[in-house]
């Protein structure tokens, strides 16, 4: 009898390698009653398989115990059911990739089956493209940073919700916040975007990571998501910077505690266009974008001759709003500083103290105007922190915020 029953537990071992075309799924088919069986979608076989479906293994007469996924030898992650009769990929596949699979189940009487499958997803992949992820890899980073996922060209609607759910975000301390779709006439540098604002300023010294699974996300008819993009970056010290245009300060404060503080000269106004004084810096909640050494600037609209033309290379300029207003130094009359608005709506600093700001600040840190007529549009830069956050998460295809899962 023990004899037989090995030869039994070989056979069914070949009977599970049997396999399926494109449409179906493979099973593991046993004559013995009481023996359970396993069915593996996509087929053993399938050349084409969607990868947005995913992989489903599924035990009838038993549970599910030990089943592996494997891409080029990487395990693929997946979940189990509550009663272990269900599995499925947490994520969709890679398209074009070469999957095998390979399920066992045990029924109540002990009996076992195991059921394998090798197939290929379809090579078919969206001419929709993330082009890029901002912060940068590795990057450090202030406490309003925003999360960018910029792609090379319109989203499809119907492929938001599920963009979103594919984007895993973490944070060492887990952080509540909500994406957001722009536009491309919102987005800061044209690209439509999804971006990630948290609620409030992320706690300091933090790393962050983001991970979207991209690959198999149907975004077109038929078409998918080409790859998963990772970034990894830091929160650093809590930057502040407070700005008063009446009392003409900026005050600069490191976790707290005021580090440094000096004469500013803001925007003196009186060039109206469309009901806008151009000339007046906005007022709000700013966030740093970029810095240059040297910066070319030029008036907007105007060309030489014209009253209130210039073209100047402005020194350490640390930029704030995309319609181009910078901290930056100094080149006029120094009279002006700490006394009275006399700049084009930027803010000039002295050259030691602009230079310092230059290499003190992150990307991403608070910046705070108060004391001016012209308010900060939500869409000028990285102006978000403008909106509440309520109105900010209703731009969520998915309609709520989330919080971070624990880095």
């Amino acid at each position: 009898m023990r004899g037989k029953a090995l030869v039994m537990t070989l056979v069914l071992g070949l009977a599970a390698a049997c396999g399926g075309g494109d449409g179906g799924g493979t099973s593991a088919k046993n004559p013995d009653e009481g023996t359970p069986q396993v069915t593996i979608t996509p087929a053993n076989g399938s050349g084409k398989a969607r990868p947005d479906e995913g992989v489903t293994v599924t035990a009838s007469g038993g549970t599910l115990g030990q089943v592996s996924v494997k891409l080029k030898g990487a395990d693929v992650p997946g979940t189990l059911s509550a009663d272990k009769t269900k599995w499925h990929t947490t994520w969709t596949l890679r398209p074009g990739g070469a999957y095998q699979v390979s399920a066992t189940a045990t029924s109540p009487k002990g009996k076992s089956t195991t059921a394998t499958s090798a197939f290929r997803t379809s090579r078919a992949t969206a001419a929709t493209r993330i082009n890029n992820v901002v912060p940068s890899e590795n990057e450090t980073v202030g406490t309003g940073m925003p999360v960018f996922i910029q792609f090379n060209k319109s989203v499809p609607e119907k492929a938001k919700p599920a963009i979103e759910r594919s984007i895993e975000i973490s944070s060492t301390t887990p952080t509540e916040g909500a994406w957001r779709w722009l536009a491309a006439g919102e987005s800061f540098n044209g690209l439509p975007s999804v971006v990630f604002r948290p609620k409030r300023p992320w706690k300091p010294r933090q790393k962050v990571s983001v991970t979207v699974h991209y690959a198999g996300l149907r975004i077109g008819d038929n078409v998918f998501g080409d790859k998963d993009v990772t970034r990894a970056f830091k929160i650093g010290d809590s930057h502040t910077i407070g700005i008063n245009a009446k009392t003409h300060r900026l005050v600069a404060k490191q976790n707290g505690r005021t580090v440094r503080t000096w004469g500013v000269s803001l925007g003196s106004g009186g060039e109206v266009k469309n009901g806008v004084d151009t000339l007046l810096t906005t007022s709000g909640v700013h966030l740093t974008m970029d810095r240059s050494r040297l910066e070319r600037m030029v008036s907007p609209g105007k060309k030489k001759g014209d009253p209130g033309w210039y073209d100047e290379k402005i020194p350490w300029a640390t930029r704030i709003t995309n319609s181009g207003v910078y901290i930056h130094q100094n080149t006029a009359d120094p009279a002006c500083l700490g006394k009275r608005n006399c700049s084009h709506g930027c803010v000039r600093s002295p050259g030691d103290d602009a230079k310092w700001l230059f290499n003190w600040s992150y990307r991403g840190d608070l910046v705070t105007i108060t004391g001016t007529k012209r308010a900060l549009a939500w869409t000028n830069g990285w102006g978000y922190w403008q909106l509440p956050f309520t109105k900010w998460a209703k731009g969520s295809a998915l309609d709520k915020p989330v919080t971070t899962t624990p880095a």
